[in-house]
């Protein structure tokens, strides 16, 4: 298996990626290619589609034993299937664990790790489809591709990138188990004038975008309490309190 490339975007930690990918198609990420695959040819025939696969790898998830997970931990997913992986291994050399606890079910629920998008696999692989933005040939890194709604934490390995072939993946008639019960819904934000004033109008865009997504913890959203997470170039801290999250500053981070 070969690295590709490594996505860029805002999401600088596991707190605030989207839980899902499409869901935040204000932040646009950059796919910058190792130095071996930088060759213009290899994007032949790309920009015809709207969308693209990323398959990648979840270079941050770490077995976190019997303690609770906060964030679903890949190299980048935050994704609302995930959570921590504290059955017992079977023997072998595959590290895995055949249950997960989906902070989508509050985190007390166990479900098989074939039926999650859990980080915690036996292979640390995901998929996500994304929006093809655009392409950039003349850049310092060669050939960028750009996309939108991406759940990838800054730096994320990527494996191999392919087209969104609509007749062929594209199945409205589909059923989604228990995320159809258990869907979140979008939260009230509020960034107040002075607090936004300190941001340019796209990065407060962007900034609403995500905490619209609530990255709470599930099980943590019935609490009022303050929160404090890195988003592009600031650390965000912002208030819960009934069911409205306020920012309550911005701070640059030098």
């Amino acid at each position: 298996m070969y690295t590709v490339a490594h996505i860029e975007n805002d999401y600088t930690e596991k707190f605030g990626v989207p839980r899902q990918s499409g869901l935040v198609r204000e932040v646009t990420s950059r796919i910058v290619f190792e130095p071996e695959f930088r060759n213009p040819e290899a994007l032949r025939g790309l920009e015809g589609f709207t969308h693209l696969w990323l398959i990648w790898e979840f270079s941050e998830a770490k077995r976190r034993g019997a303690e609770s997970s906060e964030r679903a931990g890949g190299g980048s997913a935050a994704d609302a299937e995930s959570g921590d992986a504290d059955a017992e291994s079977p023997a072998g050399k595959c590290d895995w664990r055949p249950t997960v606890r989906p902070p989508r079910l509050g985190g007390n629920t166990r479900m098989g790790v074939f039926a999650t998008r859990s980080p915690f696999r036996p292979n640390p692989i995901g998929l996500s489809c994304v929006e093809l933005a655009g392409v950039e040939y003349d850049t310092a890194d060669g050939p960028v591709i750009l996309v939108k709604g991406a759940d990838l934490m800054n730096g994320t390995p990527i494996l191999d990138i392919k087209p969104y072939i609509p007749y062929a993946d594209c199945r409205p008639e589909a059923k989604g188990g228990f995320t159809d019960e258990n869907e979140f819904a979008k939260v009230k934000v509020v960034i107040p004038a002075e607090i936004a004033a300190k941001l340019t109008p796209e990065e407060a865009e962007k900034l609403q975008a995500v905490l619209a997504q609530d990255p709470r913890p599930a099980y943590q959203r019935a609490q009022e309490r303050a929160y404090t997470f890195r988003f592009s170039r600031y650390d965000v801290s912002f208030e819960a309190r009934e069911g409205v999250l306020t920012v309550t500053g911005v701070r640059l981070v030098k």
